[in-house]
């Protein structure tokens, strides 16, 4: 792929660059042909003429540095008050040099005629140095702050030297002008050329960072000043070399004020004309002044409000062709906006179809989150065979949609058959009808997904432990059969007397008792983590940190164990009436050990179930039988990670069936 060329901007494309200096150098070829040949540099006097072409040409140079003046008040900006202050200052002296003209005030004219412009583009030269730096924050508000300072010195000084150059022998400047040329005059010359060039130069590198016509032709009044300067050198007063420097500050002037006026013409005001010469500080500020009204336009005309442009305009001091501008802009920011946030709605609403959450629930939270995406919006469920929302009751051909008033309702649907109605307002873009089409399509995924989850809750949760259903579900694959070791806790619980209970009652009675011992047993279970992996008549089997991992699965399981024998208390207290021939009801038992076994699914690929098996499981289960009745028996294991903060009971080394060894036990009593 071939590498793409550099940008450049306009102004500096190699052919127009070339073309732009061409014509910076003419003036400057034409110069040395009239030095080099001394017989085309003719003399030409003619006073009115120069007379009444300095006061028009400094009057249009006046009225242009007080725009551009008015424009670094108005923005705040310290860089196009020193521009402004190039234009005055020069256009001052041009005046006074014009006032200085043979025959119109002075019958001779005066040195302060032969000198004036001179020192015009000098201090002009100053203030164009000046404004081309890169003027921090802290600078350019003193620049500001000093403003009136620098004004009154300027004016004042150019008044002295009006004075100074106009009444009669009150001082060397209005003698007589000079008739041969003097060599200090040529050096007085050199500090304004070093300084035009250098802030020609550092204008040009903004321009490149910035590309601007205005900033083109500032950089080539610059360059035009600078030349005038060269072109005065000789001081052949009346000579074509003398009034080609008259020239060249005209047309530097005019270059500046030419773009102005395009860019007058192109905006329709001149709010924003000298912008892009502006610090950049300030250009960052107008931006965001740009960018509140824009923003505060994009909220109107989402709001549907009319002329929003137009007010905004004069407070954000725009022209017409800028409010239009804006306004389509507006426009179209608003609708990618809405378009956004409608897409960003149905990510939501997609994302909200999650197992367990009731139908009712999702509807109300979607119907929320899309109500500030779409307006208001409306679902209606089928009842009694009819969608219906409000008074207004639909029936729909397929999937097309039904426009009453300002409102299309689209059906949802569940199974392919009619489940509900949406209601949405009608749109403002060609979009927005196939988004509310999705968003209903989206809906009615999400409550087909609710109700499959409600009949999984009804038909697959309650058969089995919610960890154990809650990874099914998240990853079918778990359910194939196989496990892995994995160091658990296991816990055995049964009831003590059960079998004589049984043997005195009816099996409803039976069923009713372990109902309501295992009611009051499994939250304890669930509460602390643990997975119920059976239940076989009045014992189950528990496990924790399996297959939900838990860091603290002794404490966990040793905290159930208690709670259980808790719960299982007030279970028989409150059923004591119930008791047959004064036999009590039976109490936990329960036992708790901690070490490695084998978990996973164990059964065949017809039936299977989760399970744990090994040594720690089967110890669990002979602890439990060795324990009295409302007590909790734990293993060695299981008390050296419960860690302190426990009080247990010694029960010394068992004997336990299977076990060849001996095994530590002990009654827990009590745990932080």
């Amino acid at each position: 792929m071939p590498t793409p060329a550099p940008y450049l901007p306009p102004a500096t494309q190699p052919v127009r660059g070339v073309v732009w200096v061409i014509h910076l150098s003419l003036p400057l070829l034409g110069f040395w042909l009239l030095i080099a040949q001394p017989h085309l540099n003719v003399e030409w006097q003619h006073n009115p003429s120069h007379f009444w072409m300095i006061v028009i040409v400094a009057g249009l140079n006046v009225g242009l540095g007080t725009l551009i003046s008015e424009a670094s008040r108005r923005r705040q900006d310290a860089r196009l008050f020193l521009v402004s202050m190039v234009f005055i200052s020069s256009a001052g002296f041009f005046f006074l040099h014009g006032l200085a003209t043979p025959k119109v005030i002075l019958p001779t004219g005066s040195l302060g005629f032969d000198l004036g412009q001179a020192v015009g583009l000098t201090i002009a030269s100053g203030f164009a140095f000046a404004s081309a730096l890169p003027l921090g924050e802290q600078a350019a508000g003193r620049v500001l702050r000093a403003q009136h300072l620098i004004r009154g010195v300027l004016f004042g000084f150019m008044a002295l030297w009006g004075l100074a150059s106009l009444i009669p022998d009150i001082t060397p400047l209005s003698r007589p002008p000079l008739t041969d040329p003097v060599a200090w005059l040529v050096w007085l010359s050199v500090p304004g050329l070093i300084l035009y060039a250098a802030a020609s130069m550092m204008m040009f590198a903004l321009h490149r960072r910035r590309p601007s016509p205005m900033l083109i032709s500032l950089i080539t009044a610059y360059a035009l000043l600078a030349e005038s300067m060269v072109a005065g050198m000789p001081q052949l007063n009346w000579h074509l070399t003398w009034w080609e420097w008259h020239v060249l500050l005209t047309f530097a002037f005019a270059f500046v004020a030419y773009s102005a006026y395009l860019q007058f013409r192109r905006e329709g005001s001149s709010a924003g004309l000298f912008d892009s010469v502006a610090l950049s500080a300030t250009v960052r500020r107008i931006q965001r002044d740009y960018d509140r009204a824009l923003e505060e336009l994009v909220e109107h005309v989402r709001r549907g409000e009319p002329l929003a442009a137009a007010r905004l305009s004069g407070k954000f001091r725009l022209s017409e062709g800028q409010a239009a501008v804006l306004d389509r802009a507006s426009r179209a920011l608003a609708d990618e906006r809405e378009l956004s946030e409608r897409l960003a709605a149905l990510v939501d609403v997609s994302a909200q179809t999650r197992v367990g959450l009731p139908e009712q629930e999702l509807l109300a939270t979607a119907l929320e989150r899309v109500r500030q995406a779409y307006g208001d919006v409306r679902i209606g469920l089928v009842a009694d065979g009819r969608a219906q929302i409000g008074s207004r009751t639909y029936e729909f051909a397929g999937q097309s949609p039904v426009l009453r008033d300002d409102r299309v309702a689209f059906p949802l649907t569940v199974k392919n058959r009619l489940a509900g109605v949406l209601e949405v307002p009608v749109g403002r873009t060609a979009q927005d009808e196939a988004l509310a089409a999705t968003l209903a399509g989206q809906l009615s995924i999400s409550m087909e997904n609710a109700r499959l989850y409600g009949e999984l809750n009804t038909l697959f949760r309650q058969y089995m432990s919610p960890d154990v259903a809650n990874a099914l579900l998240a990853d079918p694959s778990q359910a194939e059969l196989g496990g892995q070791v994995k160091e658990l806790t296991a816990l055995f619980a049964d009831l003590k007397g059960f079998t004589t209970f049984s043997e005195r009652v009816a099996p409803g009675e039976i069923v009713e008792m372990l109902n309501r011992y295992h009611t009051a047993a499994v939250p304890c279970i669930l509460a602390n983590g643990g997975t119920i992996v059976q239940f076989v008549g009045d014992a189950l089997l528990a496990l924790f940190n399996a297959p939900a991992t838990q860091a603290d699965h002794a404490k966990a399981a040793c905290r159930a164990a208690l709670a259980m024998q808790r719960a299982a208390a007030e279970v028989a207290e409150e059923m004591a009436w119930k008791r047959v021939d004064q036999e009590p009801w039976p109490t936990f038992r329960v036992g708790v050990n901690t070490g490695p076994a084998l978990v996973g699914n164990i059964g065949s690929p017809e039936l299977r179930g989760f399970n744990a098996m090994g040594d720690c499981v089967n110890v669990a289960s002979r602890l439990e039988s060795l324990a009295e009745p409302g007590t909790v028996v734990i293993g060695a294991a299981t008390l050296k990670a419960l860690g302190e903060g426990v009080t247990v009971r010694p029960l010394g080394k068992l004997s336990l069936k299977g076990k060849q060894e001996l095994v530590e036990a002990y009654v827990l009593t009590t745990m932080r």
